[in-house]
């Protein structure tokens, strides 16, 4: 007989708040869930904790989330939005231009900058954790770097025209999952974080030639 579906937890918010009170209620659930989710972790965090520590009912928190899951999903949402909105600080159309130092340079500057925007998230560290340790939630983190890569191939495209979109696509979906995986690492161990960017940055910027057209290479060393 083949195997029943196992029941996945909604992570969808039941309602969004509409008035300035309710708004408040909805943020300080959220707050309280990722102070209570730094003090306790994952395992143990519950809807009943956060109720507790935030002073609501039970009903009151339903009213907007379904389970702790759908808690976990919108702060990780935001979390990794954080993240992301630090990739067009330092990556754009110029850093191309100034070839691998460039590239380098702003890889490592993503990294240390992503690193510190999670570590200085309340509860940031324990928030990623989730997004990769539960099942349920990894949807959350790979629709993230889903857009995130999406975004990325097109500026390389438009950077490095002529060059092979599929390779750009595939070189991107890398380099964004090697940067949080980079960052994680940093998270679970005491290493020092400046190094660690640094040489994750220059293994991956020096992939940059492997993908400049061959045309393009060529002109650029003419004009040298």
């Amino acid at each position: 007989m083949p195997t029943a579906k196992k029941h996945q937890p909604s992570l969808a918010a039941k309602k969004q708040p509409a008035q300035q009170r309710a708004t408040e209620t909805y943020e300080r659930i959220l707050e309280v869930t990722a102070e209570t989710l730094a003090d306790v972790g994952i395992e143990r965090l519950s809807t009943n904790l956060v109720c507790e520590r935030a002073g609501l009912t039970p009903p009151a928190l339903y009213r907007y989330f379904p389970n702790k899951y759908a808690l976990l999903a919108e702060l990780g949402k935001r979390l990794m939005q954080r993240q992301n909105e630090r990739v067009a600080h330092w990556i754009g159309i110029d850093t191309f231009e100034g070839g691998v130092e460039s590239l380098e340079q702003a890889l490592e500057g993503l990294i240390r900058d992503t690193y510190e925007v999670t570590e200085n998230t309340v509860g940031g560290v324990w928030i990623m954790r989730a997004l990769r340790a539960v099942p349920v939630l990894q949807q959350v983190r790979l629709a993230s770097h889903a857009a995130v890569t999406q975004e990325q191939a097109q500026l390389l495209a438009r950077a490095l025209p002529g060059a092979d979109e599929a390779e750009l696509r595939l070189v991107s979906r890398i380099v964004v999952d090697l940067i949080y995986a980079t960052v994680e690492m940093l998270f679970d161990e005491s290493l020092d974080v400046q190094a660690a960017a640094r040489i994750v940055a220059g293994m991956m910027a020096s992939h940059l030639e492997r993908v400049v057209p061959k045309k393009s290479a060529g002109r650029k060393a003419a004009r040298r």
